[in-house]
């Protein structure tokens, strides 16, 4: 499964992370009426749209320490790439989760409220934040890849 971050931000959290260094859009790790694919989302082939999961990174993850507490976004909530769509907090400090891409939230990790350990647990996997229908798959292809994402972060 690829993974891909977002590109630029200057926003800082209160952690002092940016969101480039927190947000990511990953592809859905769950079976959808999706077939064709890239490294960076699955678009179904009937209606053109894109589908993703917005979370944490493993390097956000380990920089929060036990996160505490997950305000996950509404459901049906428009947004667009770099607002704020929830927010998570931790023992060390709370970070606003900005999305990566425009879209709308067709789903959020219930889990998360009884369990917000489970992004420290599986950050890129069970600890997903939202899922989005994303409105520009455009916006998709300009997010940094893993090996990009990678150097950045070891910056």
């Amino acid at each position: 499964m690829a993974t891909n971050y977002k590109k630029r931000s200057t926003q800082r959290s209160t952690n002092g992370l940016s969101s480039a260094k927190t947000a990511r859009l990953v592809a859905p790790p769950y079976p959808s009426r999706t077939s064709s694919s890239s490294s960076a989302h699955q678009a179904s082939p009937n209606t053109n749209h894109v589908l993703g999961t917005i979370g944490v990174s493993i390097y956000a993850a380990k920089s929060l320490g036990d996160v505490v507490f997950v305000e996950l976004p509404a459901l049906d909530l428009e947004v667009t790439a770099g607002d704020t769509m929830g927010a998570v907090e931790s023992v060390k400090s709370a970070s606003d989760i900005l999305t990566p891409v425009s879209g709308k939230i067709i789903e959020a990790n219930d889990v998360l409220q009884e369990k917000p350990g489970t992004i420290n647990k599986s950050p890129e996997g069970e600890g997903w934040i939202a899922r989005i229908q994303v409105k520009d798959a455009g916006e998709v292809e300009k997010l940094m890849g893993m090996d990009e994402y990678a150097k950045f972060t070891a910056e």
